[in-house]
């Protein structure tokens, strides 16, 4: 497996799921190109398929093949399985592009041409909703419409002299000179968040001087948790805050508010730093309490201070 494709499963698994991008163990077959057998799971209304690929050991500068279907669900009507598999494969024939990483964007692609993802908005289809999505749902995160968020998220100040918020820290993580560190607090409303957020940008110094302090948070209103707020921010670092959010979605936490604070050091990592963002915001939220796949509302704060 060339060392792209090892970075990519992992990165992939990271913001989706364990299991998500699998590979297949396979006879080694040395009159040929060396490939890599993997299995796809599919995300949203069709989570219970999933696809074989084979990758070629030149991979990302040639595309994968969908050779088709490795598992069906019962749940899939007869004959759709192969309908999936030809969307797909249209799908990746359109946004290929030789040298990039391209099972990040055929997930999101995919989620979107089979009816959505979970019901939620995220990332760049968030935000062009505004600054926040407020969410009424009969359950949380059910197929919800569209709200404004209340008075009570308006902007807060605040002031260095304010306590501070209580920071679970991730720990520090270097590759290539560039620095990652993560910051999880417990927020219980859309405008805390921003405070927390505030307040590390007028305090910090290290952070405020950061290339990028990328956030995301996940909230219910306490008054009714059938409206919650999800918001995220890339601060430049573009589609970043969109893959955060996905992973707090995917660990399944609330009433928390992540910020990934990412110091470039002068050498490009392509798609790896997402991979690089999100271990350290998941090393955060399970060191505040909020579980490994599945968390709460709350956290521990358990590493707490400045770095």
């Amino acid at each position: 497996m060339n060392p792209t494709l090892a970075d990519e499963i992992t990165s992939i698994n990271s913001i989706y799921g364990d299991k998500t991008l699998t590979p297949l163990s396979q006879p080694a077959d040395i009159s040929s190109e060396p490939t890599t057998l993997c299995t796809l799971r599919l995300p949203a209304s069709h989570h219970s398929v999933s696809l074989r690929l084979k990758f070629p050991y030149s991979y990302p500068d040639a595309p994968p093949a969908i050779l088709g279907t490795q598992s069906v669900g019962d749940d899939i009507a007869k004959g759709e399985g192969a309908k999936v598999v030809e969307v797909v494969r249209e799908i990746l024939a359109r946004i290929f592009e030789p040298g990039l990483p391209c099972i990040y964007d055929l997930l999101e692609e995919v989620a979107q041409a089979l009816g959505g993802d979970d019901g939620e908005e995220t990332g760049e289809e968030e935000r062009a909703h505004g600054d926040e999505t407020a969410t009424t749902a009969a359950t949380p995160m059910s197929a919800s419409a569209s709200a404004s968020a209340p008075a009570a998220a308006a902007h807060t100040e605040t002031s260095p002299a304010d306590p501070a918020p209580p920071w679970t820290l991730s720990p520090v993580l270097t590759e290539k000179k560039s620095i990652f560190l993560a910051r999880a607090a417990p927020a219980t409303t859309p405008a805390q968040a921003r405070t927390y957020l505030t307040h590390l940008l007028s305090t910090d110094k290290k952070a405020a001087k950061a290339t990028h302090n990328i956030s995301a948070w996940r909230i219910r209103d306490p008054s009714n948790e059938g409206i919650v707020y999800q918001d995220c921010d890339d601060d430049g670092e573009t589609a970043a805050g969109g893959r955060l959010l996905k992973l707090l979605q995917v660990m399944d936490v609330w009433g928390v508010v992540v910020v990934v604070s990412r110091w470039y050091g002068g050498v490009k990592l392509g798609p790896d730093r997402f991979r690089l963002i999100n271990e350290v915001a998941r090393e955060a939220l399970v060191l505040g309490g909020w579980g490994r796949e599945g968390g709460g509302e709350g956290g521990g704060g358990k590493r707490t201070g400045k770095r």
